[in-house]
């Protein structure tokens, strides 16, 4: 019950009654009058909120986060009447104490230990991401119009379906709600995540309760030991986007194997720095990445796939390619050693003749048959958007039995293919080739063969600027000057590249003393 004011005037009615006749001149000076007004009695704000309008929870929320007002932030996680309550968007914003955010998961705490929850509490979803709705809470503190669309969450999380009460069975008690928690877990040594380690730690007091969900997972160097002791905790079906930036022996991925097969909801992976040991026995070898393609079979999302510097593919490509169940948009395998027949496997796959994105940088075919790469390029040529064929050490010979299928890419928008020598004669064939592609917008190509002085790749920065603006001629004169041609290339001392559109943008070595 609200305190009884003078002449029997319940504080709600008075505040109600105050909040609308102001509202007209000074909405946000009144909100930031009564969330003042509240901040400064504990004991008052946490009695409020009860009876607290609905509209006063997120200003409020936001005041008594920024203010460190502990005790009243966790009593307005208790009472939260909404479904969505993205804390995530303010750590970013005003960067709180630790001691602010375990307030607030104590809160919740409390809230899921108790059988009989509030009746005005709604909360489904504590979102702890650092990209949450920012605009959920520039809504409700006045900057913003359109309240009414933040009553619930705008995109739906990840939420179990809550079980059907029947009828008949009214009386009996019905199992709690889970409360999801959404985060992005980036893990990697040093100093203890301490936000990190607290909420872990309510996980498991709470199982059952708590649902650590992570849409975006990023493994950096950490002992494996840990990674798993963490993944324990988090719903693995709930991960869309996971990244392996480790430098990890074959043995090691094999172990994080089985994890990787319940990430059920999986739409993007990224794996690099896999090696193998020279130690490990080939039938070891072999189970290990068994146990790691089989995994491909449990990914019914998985959309974009990137390898890099991945030293076990080579021969054993189409091990994996067996095992993928969706066609890919994305497929980036770079700084990898591949065979041919690893690359007509590829060309064969069924699972990417929809692909939008295709890079092979950093892949040596040299001394391949050019056919695997103009089947793959032709079999995607009516979704392929982005190609990216950079340091392939692709001579004249094959680029030029590729061109006709580059010509039927009708969604190309960017083509690079630097680090590869090409002379300016193929250069202008694939101009012709490509000038009625009309979505092709970009083009970064390597400096042609007659721009080096030496055989030691010394650039020739006079000869480059005049085969340049021989293409831009060629595009002038086609009806295409709008398509942007980039030279790049890599410095022979520093590695640093020279582009060059018109004029050169050169690496320190090529700077005056």
């Amino acid at each position: 019950m609200w305190p009884k004011l003078p002449r029997q005037v319940h504080f709600q009615d008075t505040f109600r009654s105050r909040f609308f006749r102001m509202s007209i001149r000074a909405p946000r000076r009144l909100l930031e009058l009564a969330g003042q007004s509240l901040l400064r009695s504990e004991a008052l704000a946490i009695a409020a909120l009860e009876e607290l309008p609905m509209e006063l929870f997120p200003p409020l929320f936001t005041a008594a986060f920024a203010g460190g007002h502990n005790e009243i932030l966790k009593a307005m996680v208790q009472a939260w009447p909404f479904a969505y309550l993205p804390l995530g968007a303010l750590m970013r914003e005003q960067q709180p104490h630790q001691e602010t955010f375990q307030a607030a998961l104590d809160g919740l705490d409390v809230l899921l230990a108790q059988e009989v929850r509030p009746r005005r509490w709604k909360l489904q979803v504590l979102d702890l991401r650092k990209k949450a709705r920012q605009n959920f809470w520039t809504v409700w503190s006045g900057t913003r119009t359109g309240i009414c669309s933040f009553l619930e969450p705008e995109e739906a999380p990840p939420m179990r379906k809550r079980q059907k009460v029947d009828g008949s069975r009214v009386g009996l008690k019905q199992p709690l709600a889970p409360v999801e928690v959404l985060i992005d877990l980036c893990l990697k040594e040093g100093t203890p995540d301490e936000s990190l380690t607290y909420l872990i730690k309510k996980v498991k007091q709470r199982r059952g309760l708590l649902h650590l969900c992570c849409k975006k997972l990023k493994i950096f160097a950490m002992p494996m030991q840990n990674i798993k002791k963490i993944l324990k905790m988090v719903q693995l079906d709930s991960i869309q986007d996971l990244e392996v930036n480790c430098t990890w022996k074959l043995s090691t991925l094999g172990q994080f194997a089985p994890h990787l097969g319940q990430m059920g909801s999986l739409r993007r992976l990224l794996l690099s720095h896999i090696h193998m040991s020279s130690h490990t026995a080939q039938v070891k070898e072999e189970q290990c990445v068994s146990q790691f393609t089989s995994q491909f079979l449990s990914l019914h999302h998985l959309q974009e796939l990137y390898l890099d510097s991945i030293s076990f593919l080579e021969g054993r490509l189409d091990q994996l390619l067996r095992c993928l169940r969706t066609p890919l948009e994305t497929l980036s395998i770079t700084n990898c050693l591949l065979s041919e027949l690893d690359l007509t496997h590829l060309s064969q796959c069924p699972n990417v003749s929809q692909l939008k994105d295709l890079d092979l940088s950093g892949v040596s075919l040299t001394c391949m048959s050019a056919e695997p790469l103009q089947v793959l390029i032709e079999r995607a040529s009516a979704t392929l958007q982005d190609l990216d064929l950079d340091e392939c050490g692709i001579m004249d010979s094959q680029f030029s039995a590729i061109l006709p299928a580059l010509s039927r890419c009708s969604q190309l928008t960017i083509f690079s293919f630097c680090g590869n020598p090409i002379s300016m004669a193929v250069l202008e064939n694939l101009l012709r080739h490509t000038i009625g592609l009309s979505k092709l917008s970009h083009v970064l190509y390597p400096a042609p063969l007659e721009s080096y002085e030496d055989v030691y790749g010394t650039l020739h920065l006079g000869i480059l600027a005049h085969l340049h603006a021989r293409l831009k001629q060629m595009l002038q004169e086609l009806g295409r000057p709008n398509m942007v041609w980039f030279s790049a290339n890599p410095c022979p001392h520093c590695g640093d590249r020279t582009f060059y559109d018109p004029e050169p943008i050169r690496c320190p070595c090529y700077l005056p003393a």
